[in-house]
């Protein structure tokens, strides 16, 4: 017998064990919602990433002290260094808006982790830094 939540439901109304059923009525549709809303721009977003893990580490942002806080900052500085200086970010060439996002993206996750019941992220961390 199948094991599945009460929650889950196909949005079609198809029974979960039907062929052609998926189990996916409300859950996010980061494919469809992110990716292909914003292509263009998780591809500058991503190059901040680089840019940035070339500069310090991969996922070194992940362990800066109060990070949602300077991360905020830095959102706020991108912001009016592109209304004083213009869209560039002369640093590594790639839009201010682009790490304005970044910046906001990096702060929404600590966010979001710090309200999490279980830490699931630092178990991967520990797992990637003994790798």
């Amino acid at each position: 017998m199948a094991v599945f939540s009460e929650l889950e439901s196909d949005p079609t109304g198809k029974v979960p064990g039907m062929p052609g059923a998926k189990l996916d009525a409300g859950k996010s549709p980061v494919r469809r919602g992110l990716l292909e809303y914003f292509p263009r721009a998780c591809l500058e977003v991503a190059k901040v990433s680089a840019g940035g893990a070339k500069k310090y580490t991969w996922n070194g942002w992940e362990s800066v002290p109060d990070g949602i806080a300077r991360y905020g900052d830095a959102e706020v500085r991108h912001i009016c260094e592109a209304v004083i200086n213009g869209p560039i970010d002369p640093d590594m060439n790639l839009l201010h808006a682009a790490h304005e996002a970044w910046d906001a993206m990096a702060r929404l996750e600590l966010v979001l982790r710090k309200l999490e019941p279980d830490k699931k992220h630092e178990a991967r961390l520990e797992d990637e830094r003994t790798r």
